[in-house]
């Protein structure tokens, strides 16, 4: 079957009373039929649910829709974005190993790097994504780890992960990709070489704003490394939010192909307005890895950023005189919203780090929702030329 077929008719098994919608299992634990039986469940000499911490009918229905899009042998599920990025990383490494990174990368998972697993000895080399000489020189004997985002957030910057993957051979490194801006539908990085697929489910994969959640789909042997970290450790998903996360699977295909669509005219339409710098989106010619965004991705994604002139203060004018635009933090939602990267989720960055990854003061990431692109473009446009 189609994978558009799959992620609707892949199903949990129903109940007694045959439902056509996956019931909720909203327990914390199960039943054994006697006390061989929950030894041998335990003992994983027979399949059976024992834990919602640690499998739950809903998470695992969740997860095999994804690690079916994502092409992925196996996945594991989390209560946010998160702690799923963090669980990769203190699942897999130790002290004295070595991690590469790209510096385009959403703020927390930099304090991740910088501040809290560099407690542990695991130390962390930044290099610009796109540059793959080096991504090579930065590889060293003890590297164990290498993570980007392709499109980076929020400076849409694509790195060729093909090539990426490459690097790595023979090396005994892991890569892993966040794929939270292009989700499995607009491309899947497991086939261009990589070990692990992260993803923010609290973005597009729910689409609505609702609930929190988090995946790794990837190779097995690295997922199972993983899995005894967060059984342990417990940062898992709720089975209610992971239904809400399947049910929302169902159309994940049909979304993705309207917030890009969206996007690809909104980014159009105001390319060239004289009240910005410029306008950033992946599959605009203008944008410097264009071809790449073409070869890699089936569409541009949801994702555009503009440069405002005259930074934060006309940020500000322009953030009042938008009518539909949501002024929040998140993205994926299908209501279009209007972020300003430097004095929020990336304010703890210092000036240099910012600069380096383009995050400017006049720079609004938009996230593009599902309304009617006559309506988008007349709020966006009407705000900026009521600044310009």
């Amino acid at each position: 079957m189609k994978k558009q077929t799959q992620s609707i008719r892949i199903q949990a098994d129903r109940s007694h009373n045959r439902e056509h919608s996956v019931p909720l299992y909203l327990t914390s634990s199960f039943t054994f039929e006697d006390a061989e039986q929950g030894r041998a469940i335990f003992a994983d000499e027979q399949a059976g649910n024992i834990y919602s911490r640690y499998m739950n009918p809903n998470v695992d229905e969740f997860v095999e829709k994804m690690c079916m899009l994502e092409n992925a042998e196996d996945g594991i599920a989390f209560s946010t974005g998160m702690a799923a990025i963090f669980a990769s990383m203190a699942g897999l490494l130790k002290s004295g190993d070595h991690v590469v990174a790209s510096n385009a990368l959403f703020g927390s998972a930099i304090q991740i790097l910088t501040k809290i697993t560099a407690k542990w000895g695991i130390e962390c080399t930044f290099v610009p994504g796109h540059d793959l000489s080096a991504w090579e020189k930065a590889i060293k004997p003890n590297t164990k780890f290498m993570f980007c985002e392709s499109p980076s957030n929020p400076g849409l910057e694509l790195i060729d992960l093909e090539a990426l993957a490459k690097l790595k051979e023979g090396k005994n490194i892991v890569l892993a990709v966040d794929n939270c801006f292009a989700t499995p539908i607009l491309q899947t990085p497991m086939d261009l070489g990589a070990d692990l697929v992260i993803h923010s489910a609290t973005k597009y994969i729910d689409g609505q704003g609702r609930v929190l959640g988090g995946i790794i789909c990837g190779k097995k042997e690295f997922i199972q490394e993983i899995r005894f970290f967060a059984r342990h450790t417990g940062p898992s998903l709720s089975p209610f939010n992971a239904w809400v996360l399947s049910k929302s699977l169902e159309l994940l295909d049909l979304r993705m192909e309207k917030h890009s669509s969206n996007a690809q005219a909104l980014a159009e339409a105001l390319e060239g307005h004289s009240a910005l710098h410029a306008v950033k989106y992946p599959f605009l010619p203008s944008h410097p890895q264009y071809a790449l965004a073409k070869k890699q991705m089936k569409y541009g994604g949801g994702i555009l950023t503009i440069d405002i002139k005259g930074g934060f203060a006309k940020v500000q004018t322009f953030s009042k005189l938008l009518k539909i635009v949501s002024i929040s933090p998140n993205l994926g939602d299908s209501r279009t919203i209007m972020t300003h990267p430097a004095s929020t989720t990336h304010s703890k960055l210092s000036p240099e780090d910012k600069a380096a990854v383009g995050i400017t003061e006049g720079l609004v990431r938009i996230a593009v929702g599902l309304e009617h692109i006559d309506d988008l473009k007349a709020d966006m446009i009407n705000a900026l030329d009521a600044i310009r």
